[in-house]
């Protein structure tokens, strides 16, 4: 038999090499292998009739004398559990476990297992009834890039092997069009959950108070260290957003403390700009005239309407006071914040406010200060977003983020050569570099 593949399912696998290595064995020992029968003309199957001899072929092979076809069995060590005892859950007799520990021996001390470990087994089924399961083949992970794996050779007994694979850097670049919320939209296209919130955050200070719209494109590329199997160890830094035609880079200048986010022509977006209050800002009525959804009425909307469900956490668009917290006629749940360089914003139709928010509260950017609710004269959950720009309200979306000076000189020269290359990697779809940095796109 082939030796257990730890990249594929065992149960797909080790059947059918170990009937048919056994088959071979079993002949070769009794002496009754035949001489080949040479045919007097050559035979020719069709496509279908191959297919055919082979399915037959693998469902005979999947089932060995007595057994059951294998599957896969994950287990978890418990708390309070040991390793004998968790390979016991599965159904394995205790002889066979011991066999297995001992198998494992040289290798992995199966006693500094802990609670939540994980692996997994391939499990026969006897066909006697309440005899125990055999066991066909075990995976143990024993570090980031590396495996123990437990397989059953042609002559039943447990080979034990080892496998280390290469660690590959890699940034990873994924692309999509928004289709629901912005988080679940970048999740989907393949966003790794330790840089989601980064990439949000980022969108909600590059497109400030214009919202992202069903269809809109978006582009996101992050380092990450991965198996060449294509397993993530660990993500790295986010390196660039693209959306609604607004395009950022990662680039660190010299002699700053950390990396910030730059424009196509060197000019940073300022962490300090406004940000967008919901994490995914999808506009349902815009700033200006429109007629009213309750009196029917033409009336001018001071506000934009966001659409969110019931709940969703409502944010402060950049450090700020608190002036107003309370219930206020029409707009019904109703929290004003005060920002530096004469912004003020507004939220209506909340279903409640943040733990203990009041006014006089002091309050940073990105903070939870109340939820969509429905409250006043509403329609439907929804929250209602308004901006005052020294005392007069204005379109939130024509708010831009603070800008802060453009990169000059060496350190222009040098992120131009950063942009080449993350240009450059968004092109090819992405990039690896093995341990001895040989490019793979």
């Amino acid at each position: 038999m082939s030796q257990f593949d730890p990249r594929t399912r065992p149960a797909r696998l080790a059947p059918h090499l170990l009937t048919v290595a056994a088959a071979m064995a079993v002949a070769l020992l009794s002496g009754r292998v035949e001489q080949p029968v040479r045919a007097e003309a050559d035979i020719t199957l069709s496509p279908a009739q191959v297919a055919a001899l082979e399915a037959k072929a693998l469902a005979a092979a999947s089932a060995p004398a007595g057994l059951t076809t294998p599957e896969t069995v994950p287990v978890k060590i418990r708390s309070g559990e040991t390793f004998e005892q968790a390979v016991q859950r599965t159904g394995i007799g205790a002889g066979e476990t011991r066999t297995l520990i001992d198998t494992l021996a040289g290798s992995v001390d199966v006693r500094n297992l802990r609670p939540g470990q994980r692996f997994e087994t391939a499990i026969s089924r006897h066909r006697a009834p309440r005899s125990d399961r055999h066991l066909i083949g075990l995976t143990l992970r024993t570090g980031p890039a590396s495996q123990l794996t437990v397989s059953r050779s042609f002559d039943g007994a447990l080979r034990l092997r080892s496998l280390e694979e290469t660690i590959l850097q890699e940034t990873r670049v994924a692309k999509g069009r928004v289709a629901g919320p912005l988080a679940t939209s970048l999740r989907t296209a393949g966003v790794d959950a330790a840089v989601l919130r980064a990439a949000t955050d980022l969108v909600s200070l590059a497109i400030s108070g214009s919202g992202v719209k069903a269809g809109d494109p978006f582009a996101v590329a992050f380092d990450r260290t991965v198996t060449e199997g294509g397993r993530t160890i660990e993500t790295g830094a986010l390196v660039y957003v693209a959306i609604k035609g607004r395009a950022l880079y990662r680039f660190k200048p010299e002699g700053a403390r950390r990396a910030a986010y730059f424009d196509a022509a060197g000019v940073p977006i300022s962490p300090q700009g406004m940000r967008t209050p919901l994490d995914s800002m999808r506009v349902s009525s815009a700033f200006g005239p429109r007629r009213h959804p309750i009196t029917g009425l033409g009336k001018s909307h001071t506000g934009t309407d966001l659409a969110a469900g019931m709940g969703t956490p409502v944010r402060a668009p950049a450090d700020g006071v608190v002036v107003e917290a309370r219930r206020w006629g029409g707009y019904g749940n109703w929290v004003r914040i005060r920002h530096p360089g004469g912004l003020e914003s507004g939220f209506a139709h909340l279903s409640r406010f943040a733990s203990d928010l009041r006014a006089g509260q002091r309050v940073s950017q990105g903070q939870v200060v109340a939820y969509v609710g429905s409250t006043g004269a509403s329609t439907g959950p929804h929250l209602h977003y308004e901006v005052w720009e020294r005392g007069q309200r204005v379109d939130p979306a024509g708010v831009t983020s603070a800008r802060g000076p453009g990169l000059a000189g060496p350190d222009l020269a040098t992120f131009r050569v950063e942009k080449a290359r993350i240009d450059r990697i968004l092109a090819s779809g992405g990039q690896r570099r093995s341990t001895l940095d040989r490019v793979v796109t």
